[in-house]
């Protein structure tokens, strides 16, 4: 079985954003969507610091220091882009404007709960950012995160353990080893990497799975 990378996970997500869609990608692992949007699709990307129309991360040596996503990494911007003061930004968010999100997480549960700002631990920072308005105003939200943490445990649960983002928003999980659609009738794996098979992936997430058809 071989894991998909980084940029592999990031490129199976760009694959299913569609033509004409308003994105958001959140902090960390979702920024590296931008890199691998299919050229042949018109997507806007979003960034609640204020900005409409984001491009790829620009070339070493080519970084504008006022260019910035969220997570204060440079961008770039594409030919028409637009800047706005973040309160508007924050209304477009809220106000159901985006297609999709992208957003990591600490857990998701087998009913699409999200948690993704604090882990509980003393002493840890909490960073909520814009996650909260995000997960309850994206029409879609799309989780990017590894399957597992560094001590085997599955990120998928049966109930989150650490403070909620928020409630049943989670439409679609894509990890370093499957894609996972939450639906009404539970959570559905598809596309599982090489080499791994069906059993596998339902021993290592110890919630049920079903099966794509």
């Amino acid at each position: 079985m071989q894991r998909l990378t980084r940029d592999q996970m990031a490129a199976r997500v760009a694959k299913d954003i569609p033509d004409g869609a308003v994105v958001n990608l959140g902090i960390g692992l979702p920024t590296l969507v931008g890199n691998h949007l299919p050229a042949d699709r018109e997507i806007l990307l979003h960034s609640e610091n204020g900005l409409l129309g984001m491009g790829p991360a620009p070339a070493p040596g080519e970084e504008d220091g006022d260019l910035i996503n969220a997570g204060k990494q440079p961008v770039t911007i594409k030919p028409g882009g637009s800047y706005f003061h973040h309160a508007d930004s924050f209304a477009m968010m809220r106000g159901g404007h985006l297609d999709f999100c992208v957003l990591g997480a600490f857990q998701v549960s087998e009913k699409g709960d999200l948690a993704n700002w604090h882990t509980g631990a003393p002493g840890a920072i909490p960073a909520v950012g814009g996650a909260m308005d995000l997960a309850i105003g994206a029409k879609e939200v799309f989780v990017m995160m590894e399957h597992q943490t560094k001590q085997g445990e599955s990120k998928i649960v049966p109930q989150c353990t650490y403070p909620l983002t928020g409630i049943a928003c989670v439409t679609r999980i894509y990890t370093d080893l499957a894609t996972i659609d939450v639906t009404a009738d539970g959570l559905v794996a598809r596309d599982l990497v090489e080499g791994l098979s069906f059993e596998e992936l339902q021993r290592i997430t110890g919630v049920p799975l079903k099966q794509a058809a």
